[in-house]
């Protein structure tokens, strides 16, 4: 399974492997400098990977961390959301059905939906699938001028993980970000810097699946329960309306023959 490891330490903000992001899934730019000023994250449909400012002058990416045991699949009523042998989690726009239950079961919030569209999908980071498949790294990693992203197998990317913080003698904080926390994932961080601001929990944490597929699974049956119960208020309605109308003739007739 590939991943990224990111070296927050080695990372200047300089957006380079934003850029190259927008660039390789065709955002709009104009849409994309618009999400950097106005939402909280710098996510949206047009920017699928932002830089965010975890400390005073170190930065660290934000964008899907492809989970090694993903809630937003284990959400999705119709499949539209995999996670492959190779490392990303994809998306395949055909099978959505706009639920959004994806966005919901995130734990870090990143699927975006294009609210300006008028046919809308939900846009996250592939982590450039297609790419991996011609045996190149992403566009963000390769975008990158300060090595602050390596691309690789994961087990080999933990392995150099641990490696950077032992022998950094304190100049890494003792953790590998994305190594357990919901399950592991596929984007993994060494910082001397805690990075909560990106909301990873403050510890270890079982995968999300385990949480949401009891109640995924009962989705249909709990829909089909709620859509019989609205078709036996509708017809219970339309009855008394009905009945009502029915009488209303009755007295009107009355009145007529008593005249």
């Amino acid at each position: 399974m590939n991943a990224i490891l990111v070296d927050v330490t080695r990372c200047t903000g300089c957006e380079q492997c934003v850029d190259a992001c927008i660039d390789r899934n065709h955002g709009d730019p104009l849409q994309a400098q618009l999400a950097r000023a106005t939402t909280k994250d710098g996510l949206s449909a047009d920017r699928l990977l932002s830089i965010a400012e975890v400390a005073s002058g170190r930065f660290a990416r934000l964008t899907c961390m492809h989970c090694v045991d993903p809630s937003c699949v284990s959400a999705c009523l119709v499949g539209s959301i995999t996670k492959t042998p190779e490392g990303p989690v994809v998306y395949d726009p055909e099978k959505c059905i706009g639920c959004r239950y994806c966005m919901l079961a995130c734990p870090f919030h990143v699927p975006r939906y294009e609210w300006d569209q008028p046919v809308p999908y939900m846009r996250k980071c592939d982590m450039c699938a297609d790419r991996q498949a011609e045996g190149r790294p992403p566009a963000c990693v390769e975008a990158c001028p300060n090595d602050a992203l390596l691309f690789g197998d994961r087990d080999r990317l933990l392995a150099q993980a641990h490696d950077r913080i032992d022998r950094g003698g304190g100049a890494y904080l003792p953790r590998v970000w994305g190594e357990h926390a919901f399950g592991g994932t596929s984007v993994l961080y060494v910082s001397d810097v805690d990075l909560g601001p990106l909301g990873w929990p403050g510890r270890a944490t079982e995968p999300i699946p385990d949480l949401t597929e009891p109640l995924i699974s009962k989705t249909p049956f709990i829909g089909t329960g709620v859509a019989c119960a609205l078709l036996a208020v509708n017809w219970v309605i339309r009855r008394r309306m009905r009945l009502a109308a029915e009488a209303a003739e009755a007295d009107a007739a009355t009145g007529e023959d008593a005249e």
